[in-house]
């Protein structure tokens, strides 16, 4: 049996893109998360340690999104599904890129980018 945890929203600013403009001014980033995980355990001991700390995992994806610039948000949903998939606890990882401000002579609302991956997937 999987649960299913989900964060959506977690607002980042990164230097991501293939432009110039775009790794020296930087641009919003949001990313949505959904992680399976059993819940069981830490709904049996009430113990923050039994269970995986959203508010340190999403430390830690901020800091994967705004570290060195990639070219393409491909290379980085790859790397915040890899740092949600380092707890042993998460099956597997759902991950949303959204760029909203890419560099596209059109309106749009939105560009996003989704996978979902196993830890098997990255081995």
């Amino acid at each position: 049996m999987v649960d299913e945890l989900s964060v959506s929203g977690i607002e980042c600013w990164g230097h991501h893109g293939v432009f110039e403009h775009e790794k020296r001014e930087g641009q919003p980033f949001v990313i949505d998360l959904v992680l399976g995980l059993d819940t069981r355990p830490a709904a049996a001991s009430d113990d923050l340690r039994d269970t995986v700390d959203y508010g340190s995992l999403v430390a830690q994806v901020k800091a994967a999104v705004e570290r060195d610039p990639v070219d393409l948000i491909e290379t980085l949903i790859h790397r915040i599904t890899e740092v949600c998939l380092l707890d042993s606890r998460v099956e597997w990882a759902r991950v949303t890129v959204h760029k909203p401000n890419a560099p596209i002579d059109a309106t749009f609302t939105d560009v996003t980018l989704t996978t979902t991956r196993t830890r098997e997937d990255l081995s």
